[in-house]
Order: structure tokens, then C-alpha cells, then sequence
């Protein structure tokens, strides 16, 4: 590995850069709170293609109790989750990129600005966090003249059931229809009914697991042969939260595409 980029959600990124400090690679370290999947896949693609490295690894992490320690209640509180609420996952993923091999690989990448809608509650993550997706979304198909029937599957992450309806909705007031082919990380990693998990899956580990351990396995498989990966980040920290503070929202997208034997 010539650079690792890295992040997590734990305050100034301590599991990433506690558990890289013995390797002695070159470290980016990253914060885009759930987003860190796609911002570290894009800053990693855009080195190898630029020339300042051959190969690189994109990787991230979350961890349900001291996510809700840090952002909201200590687990042992015993408080109650509201109806709007998600459940981080316990959960990682690392991605090599290299400028060699069979792929897929990341044809694209639209880097996300921040949007601040102005939602409060800490406990509506999807709320806060989906009108970026739809920004950056927008963007992407405006820049590469593209629509979401190009696409076998746009995923992001993890906006959860209510953000996924609100980004559905946002581009149905546009006339595009995201109905067909539009899945969202926190909706793919649990069972919603049978695992009571409210709105669905969040944290950075969410969207790092679905795309290396179930998106990624099936392009190689030839389930989907090109799809859009947009994890969101909710910018917030409990300071800001307890001083009564909007939650600005960020998503980071790049395409996948299997293009061939070698990428």
C-alpha cells in the first residue's frame, strides 16, 4: 500500500488512527461521519489516477455503543429510541484500489457540498442527511448527462427508510422517477421487521459493509455491471447538538463500473 485514507465517527478519528500507527504507510485521515465510505474511495481514485499512487486502500468503521455514547445516550441510560431513530452498525469495510486488475472499478466520482436544510434532531438522522443525497445525485446526472435508468442500482447510505422516501420524493418533484432501481444501506443491512431496527441501519461501518461485503461481490458476479454509490454523512457533534445547532448533511458518490478483464 503506497496511502491508506481512513475515518470513523469516534471524536478526532481515534479507531482509525489507533489502529493504523503501527503501519507506516502514509495516512490520510478522513471525516465525513457516514459518508467517510465513498469520500475515502473517491480520494483514493483520484491519487491512482493522478499518478501519486499505485495502490491504495479506502476504509472505515462504526461501533453501535460508542456511537450513541458520543451523539446521543449511553446505551445503559435505557432511554427510549424515537420512531424516527436508526441503529448504527458494528461494522467495517476497506476497499484496495489499484491500477491494476479485474475491477469494477471507479469510473467517476461527484464530490458532495454541504447542505444544512435545517433539522435538529439528532434522532432523524435520514431527515438531515437526505438532501445532500439529492444534491449530490443531481449533480451527478446533470455532469455525466445521465439519468437513473442508466444505472442497474443507485444505493446511498444510510439515509434509512424516511430519508430514502424523502430523496424518492425530491426527484419525483423533478419529474425523474427513482422508484426502480434506488436502494439505500440502511435498508440492506438488517432485517427492519424481524430485528426492530426503526428507520434502519446507520454509522460509517453501514454503507462500508453493504458495498464491500454485498454490492461489490455481486458486480463481480455480474448481478450489476454499473451503479452509483452515495453514502451521506450527518455533520453534527454532541456539542453542537446540545447548543440547539442544525445538522448539515454531505454525500460523497462515485460510479462503479465493471469495464472489462483488466481496470
Amino acid at each position: 500500500l503506497d496511502l491508506i485514507f481512513a475515518g470513523d465517527l469516534l471524536n478526532q478519528c481515534v479507531g482509525s488512527s489507533f489502529a493504523l500507527r503501527e503501519s507506516r504507510i502514509p495516512f490520510y485521515g478522513l471525516y465525513g461521519a457516514c459518508s467517510t465510505m465513498g469520500e475515502s474511495l473517491s480520494l483514493a481514485a483520484l491519487m491512482l489516477d493522478g499518478g501519486y499512487a499505485s495502490c491504495a486502500a479506502a476504509l472505515t468503521s462504526s461501533h453501535f455503543c460508542t456511537a450513541e455514547r458520543q451523539y446521543r445516550m449511553p446505551v445503559p441510560y435505557g432511554s427510549q429510541r424515537t420512531p424516527t431513530a436508526q441503529w448504527t452498525a458494528t461494522a467495517a469495510g476497506c476497499c484496495i484500489l489499484s491500477n491494476e486488475g479485474r475491477g469494477p472499478a471507479v469510473t467517476h466520482a461527484a464530490i458532495g457540498r454541504i447542505v444544512d436544510r435545517g433539522i435538529t434532531d439528532a434522532n432523524n438522522m435520514g431527515a438531515a442527511m437526505a438532501p445532500a443525497a439529492y444534491d449530490t445525485l443531481r449533480a451527478l446526472f446533470s455532469d455525466t448527462r445521465t439519468s437513473p435508468a442508466d444505472y442497474d442500482l443507485i444505493v446511498t447510505g444510510d439515509l434509512g427508510r424516511l430519508g430514502h422516501e424523502v430523496v424518492t420524493d425530491l426527484f419525483a418533484r423533478d419529474g425523474v422517477d427513482m422508484t426502480k432501481n434506488y436502494k439505500d444501506c440502511g435498508l440492506l443491512l438488517y432485517d427492519l421487521e424481524r430485528q426492530d431496527m426503526h428507520m434502519g441501519g446507520s454509522g460509517c461501518g453501514c454503507s462500508a459493509a453493504v458495498l464491500n461485503g454485498y454490492l461489490l461481490r455481486g458486480m463481480r458476479e455480474g448481478k450489476w455491471n454499473r451503479i452509483i454509490f452515495a453514502p451521506t454523512g450527518a455533520l453534527l457533534s454532541p456539542t453542537s447538538t446540545m447548543q440547539g445547532e442544525s445538522i448539515p448533511g454531505v454525500c460523497h458518490a462515485v460510479i462503479l463500473e465493471n469495464i472489462g478483464e483488466e481496470s
